[in-house]
């Protein structure tokens, strides 16, 4: 990854009070180990999609909130007024594909939590993969989940490597917690 075209060096010239600069040295590339937080973060991604990541940072307490504290049960068994409820919401991102995707991603990681005990333990379960191999399961088994969502979902919870610069502070923070990171597919 070249500095200058990293995450890192933008966020380096922000006050520390932006959002990116938050998003950047508190939750970018740390891994997470609730299921409700993990499917949140999914969610961010999916709506981020085709729109800027400043959006979706800006919007990051609404969706919380919308989404029922990401809470997955109480997702997947929205109903067609809670589809109306967030299509209606003018603080998230009203897509009828997007939320739609929220609901039966929801279901599909009950049905993961069923089998594997937990998301996080399915996910741990498939790491460590390419990008191309993550994509493919991804595309397999939720909605809404092309390259650069799983890509990015998969960097900013830590399965992936390429979250921060190698000479990023928060980059050793990160190997902390995952000192396997730089040799990782």
């Amino acid at each position: 990854m070249e500095i200058e075209k990293s995450y890192c060096y933008y966020v380096e010239k922000l006050d520390d009070d932006n959002v990116h600069r938050y998003y950047h040295d508190n939750e970018y590339g740390f891994p997470i180990d609730n299921d409700d937080a993990l499917f949140g973060r999914l969610i961010l991604e999916i709506n981020q999609a085709g729109l800027s990541w400043n959006t979706i940072l800006n919007k990051k307490e609404n969706f919380y909130n919308a989404y029922s504290y990401f809470n997955i049960k109480k997702i997947a068994n929205y109903t067609e007024k809670d589809r109306e409820r967030l299509l209606n919401n003018a603080g998230i991102i009203r897509n009828k594909l997007k939320v739609n995707a929220a609901i039966h991603n929801a279901q599909m990681i009950l049905n993961l939590q069923k089998e594997h005990g937990s998301f996080k333990n399915w996910l741990d379960y498939h790491h460590p993969k390419s990008k191309d191999e993550w994509v493919k399961l991804f595309k397999k088994t939720f909605k809404f989940t092309g390259g650069e969502i799983t890509n990015e979902f998969l960097m900013s919870t830590g399965y992936l490597k390429g979250a921060h610069h190698e000479n990023c502070p928060i980059y050793k923070e990160i190997l902390k917690y995952n000192p396997k990171w730089h040799t990782d597919k």
